[in-house]
């Protein structure tokens, strides 16, 4: 399959770029588009042939829900039985944005592959103008996961889609970099009080502002358990090269690299700026040691590129959990697969 990659630049006319996405969607066909978190991989929500192609193309597994985006805030009533007064207050607080909920599915609508056969359905309006335009054009739902191979770091740039999709899907949308870098966050709303199965771009602190107490998930205790929400059962975000998360100290840090040095082995480091070290073989910069939102829209790119280098060992300095902090420690530690670095 030859794979195309158009770029969609506001200051010129998209028009014919938008229909040869609408007609491949329409047609059962899989776009890969961007969205403020990071590229989705959509195809229509309620065509279940179409939805099984994701799967394929990702190597995603069966029983991990996708999330599903809609144009219009009203578009909501129809896929779901009842929307929730908190869901209504945080739909008209926080849509169009990157936050999805979990709501009751209406029957016999969306496709079962979307949902994994659960009875609930995540859904999302997403805040970037490619996604609302094509979302527009289209006038159906686009059930969407990021746009990379199944447990690969989520693409923020178009050439991120292109390296992993290439042959696998016939148009990506090139709307340059995203915004916030990681996912959405999930709200389970069908519990009292919600429920975050996913932390992402609308942070704790932000929802119980807004609704009051909110609860954080556990993780599904057996691996056969079907998850309510993407990102909490498989090994995500995963480089090549084995990563361990570390401290935010300059000392640690440096032992670290000299003990990796005596094995013979070669490290790149993802961190900011100010514990940037000449000791390593790779330092991959995610900007201001205080700022979760540069760490955020940095963290997938800089993993990305600890793949187009030798190294043997990957460490990530870890961030505090205190407002996007949370969702990117949530990366790591999936990326990592719980790993942390000791001698």
């Amino acid at each position: 399959m030859e794979t195309k990659m158009n770029s969609v630049d506001n200051l010129v006319d998209n028009e014919k770029t938008y229909k040869q996405a609408v007609d491949i969607l329409r047609e059962g066909g899989l776009v890969a588009f961007p969205t403020e978190t990071v590229y989705g991989l959509g195809a229509i929500a309620t065509d279940e042939r179409a939805v099984q192609r994701i799967f394929e193309a990702k190597g995603r597994p069966a029983d991990n829900p996708l999330i599903v985006h809609i144009g219009k805030k009203s578009d909501v009533k129809d896929y779901v039985e009842k929307i929730p007064e908190v869901a209504e207050q945080l739909i008209e607080a926080f849509w169009p944005g990157p936050l999805t909920l979990v709501m009751e599915k209406k029957p016999g609508i969306i496709a079962d592959t979307v949902t994994a056969g659960m009875d609930t359905v995540a859904i999302r309006m997403p805040d970037h103008p490619v996604a609302l335009q094509l979302l527009k054009k289209l006038e159906l739902p686009l059930a969407a996961p990021s746009a990379n191979r199944s447990g690969k770091p989520s693409p923020t740039e178009a050439e991120h889609v292109y390296h992993d999709l290439f042959g696998r899907i016939p148009l990506i949308l090139d709307g340059g970099a995203t915004g916030i870098g990681v996912e959405s966050t999930v709200l389970d709303v069908t519990v009292t009080p919600p429920v975050i199965l996913r932390p992402g771009g609308i942070v704790k602190e932000q929802l119980e502002a807004l609704i009051g107490p909110v609860h954080l998930a556990a993780k599904p205790e057996e691996k056969t358990e079907t998850p309510r929400a993407p990102g909490m059962k498989y090994t995500h975000y995963a480089p090549e090269a084995p990563l361990f998360v570390i401290e935010p100290d300059a000392s640690i840090l440096e032992h670290a690299v000299d003990s990796i040095h005596q094995q013979g082995k070669r490290v790149a480091i993802i961190g900011p700026d100010e514990l940037q070290t000449i000791k390593a073989d790779w330092y991959f910069t995610t900007g201001a040691i205080h700022s979760h939102e540069a760490m955020a829209a940095n963290l997938y790119k800089a993993i990305r590129q600890c793949d187009t280098t030798e190294a043997d060992i990957i460490l990530a300095i870890e961030t505090d959990l205190t407002g996007i902090g949370a969702a990117v420690m949530n990366r790591l530690d999936k990326a990592s697969d719980g790993k942390r670095y000791s001698e």
